[in-house]
């Protein structure tokens, strides 16, 4: 549910939503969303001083009733 949720957040932001793919990984320090954007839509997610990451981070916190960490990178990785 939290990655679909990630994932649609996403897509609303970006120009190119058809590079969005949010995976999820269980660790021992909870659960971990990756999510992969378009390298020119990098800029737009992440906003100006991480607010725009930010913001979606705390989102996610509050839809979750355990710790999750949200990583946002390019394609190419």
């Amino acid at each position: 549910m939290l990655a679909q949720a990630v994932e649609h957040l996403i897509k609303n932001i970006v120009d190119f939503p058809d590079d969005v793919s949010v995976k999820s990984h269980e660790n021992a320090r909870g659960e971990l969303l990756r999510v992969r954007v378009n390298p020119e839509d990098i800029g737009r997610v992440i906003g100006r001083g991480g607010r725009t990451a930010n913001a979606i981070r705390t989102v996610i916190q509050a839809l979750s009733d355990h710790k999750v960490r949200v990583d946002i990178m390019d394609v190419r990785r």
